[in-house]
């Protein structure tokens, strides 16, 4: 991957903080929710309920799609992340523990959260691993995009 890219990436991932995930329901159908995440490189984390329709759909297929992105006022300044990736359960609690203390870094504006954090046991954590990423940069051009394999 040229570092250019890989910086441009990086930088899209560092300023934003939800992405939209579809994984795949039994019925075949792809399921898209929004999650909030917290990245370690190209390595992205999220959590989610330990009997959601994600982890039960997860448990069957860890192939996911994912965009990251936001809204703009200006056509020509769309810019975001597509990626088809594997979604895997994080099973090591220190890894586990290092991603529930990195999400609330996500949000420095927020003092307090309204609630506890969650303990490891408490939701289930997916490290998600991307094997092709779509970058797209209307400021190149109307539509453009430069697809990254992983």
């Amino acid at each position: 991957m040229n570092e250019q890219i890989k910086k441009q990436i990086l930088g899209l991932l560092d300023q934003h903080r939800i992405m939209t995930i579809a994984t795949l329901r039994p019925d075949g159908w792809p399921q898209a929710t929004t999650v909030g995440y917290v990245n370690e490189g190209l390595t992205l984390y999220f959590l989610c309920g330990l009997e959601s329709q994600k982890a039960a759909n997860l448990a069957r297929d860890d192939r996911v799609s994912l965009t990251i992105d936001h809204d703009t006022s200006d056509l020509m300044t769309i810019a975001g992340l597509s990626m088809a990736a594997h979604a895997r359960p994080v099973t090591d609690h220190a890894e586990a523990e290092k991603v529930l203390r990195m999400l609330p870094l996500k949000y420095p504006e927020q003092v307090a959260l309204p609630m506890p954090m969650p303990s490891p046991e408490e939701v289930r954590i997916f490290r998600v691993t991307p094997t092709m990423i779509s970058v797209l940069d209307y400021s190149k051009g109307f539509g453009h995009t430069d697809l990254v394999a992983c």
